[in-house]
C-alpha cells in the first residue's frame, strides 16, 4: 500500500521513478471529459451520491443504532472500524500523497480536494463490502450469495465509474480505491476473528475457573 501510495504521486516523478498509467489516466479523463453533457451529469451526480460521505454517514448511523438497539456489540465495533476509520485513512492517504484532481472546473464539475485515492469509491467499497460481510453468513443458497455479491460489486464498479466520467478522479484513483478498500475490509475481518476467539476464550477460561472455585 505504501509503495502504491508514492507511486501514484505522479506526474512528479517518485525516486526516480514515474507514474508508468499517467498517459492513460490522462487519456481515460479527457475522453470522458470531452464527451460529458448536461443528461448525462444529472445521471452521474445522482448514482455518485451512493458514495458521498453523507449517504455513507446515514446508513452508518442506522447500522449503529440498530446494534445498539439489539446489543450487538461485535458488528457495531466492526462497522465503525470498517467504513468511518477506513475512510479516515483514506483521506490522510489523500494528503500524503497530494496528487491533483484530473479538472478542477468546467461546466459540469467543481472539484476541490486531491485525487488519490477516490473518497466516494473508498466508501462505497468499505460501506457496501462490509454489509456483504454481514449478509453472507446468513444466507443459505448460493442463489442469493451471488446476487449479493453482484449487487454488493456493481453499486463499487458504478460509484467508481462516475468518479472518473465526471472529472473527479482519474483511473488509478478508482482502482486503488477499491484495492485498498478490500484490503482494510479484509483487515479488519482478520483482526475482528482474533479479538472474537480471544474474548470467548477468556471467557471460558474465567467460567472454568470459577467452577473449580466452587
Amino acid at each position: 500500500m505504501i509503495n502504491a501510495v508514492f507511486l501514484f504521486k505522479a506526474p512528479t516523478p517518485i525516486l526516480g521513478l514515474a507514474n508508468p498509467f499517467q498517459s492513460t489516466d490522462q487519456g481515460v479523463a479527457t475522453w470522458f471529459h470531452e464527451r460529458l453533457t448536461p443528461a448525462f451529469a444529472g445521471v452521474l451526480h445522482t448514482v455518485t451520491e451512493f458514495g458521498s460521505g453523507e449517504w455513507i454517514g446515514i446508513v452508518v448511523a442506522a447500522l449503529v443504532l440498530f446494534f445498539m438497539w439489539k446489543r450487538w456489540w461485535a458488528p457495531l465495533v466492526t462497522v465503525i472500524v470498517a467504513v468511518p476509520c477506513g475512510m479516515l485513512l483514506n483521506e490522510l492517504v489523500k494528503l500524503a500523497v497530494h496528487r491533483h484532481r484530473p479538472f478542477v472546473d468546467g461546466p459540469f464539475v467543481d472539484w476541490s480536494g486531491y485525487s488519490f485515492a477516490s473518497g466516494h469509491t473508498m466508501g462505497a467499497t468499505l460501506l457496501y463490502g462490509q454489509l456483504l460481510l454481514f449478509v453472507l453468513p446468513l444466507l443459505k443458497t448460493r442463489h442469493w450469495r451471488l446476487i449479493c455479491i453482484f449487487s454488493a460489486a456493481s453499486l463499487v464498479l458504478l460509484v467508481g465509474f462516475t468518479r472518473i466520467a465526471l472529472g473527479a478522479h482519474f483511473l488509478t484513483d478508482v482502482l486503488a480505491a477499491i484495492f485498498f478498500g478490500i484490503i482494510w475490509l479484509m483487515l479488519c475481518t482478520v483482526l475482528g476473528k482474533s479479538v472474537r476467539r480471544r474474548t470467548v476464550a477468556s471467557a471460558v477460561s474465567i467460567s472454568h475457573s470459577a467452577e473449580l472455585e466452587h
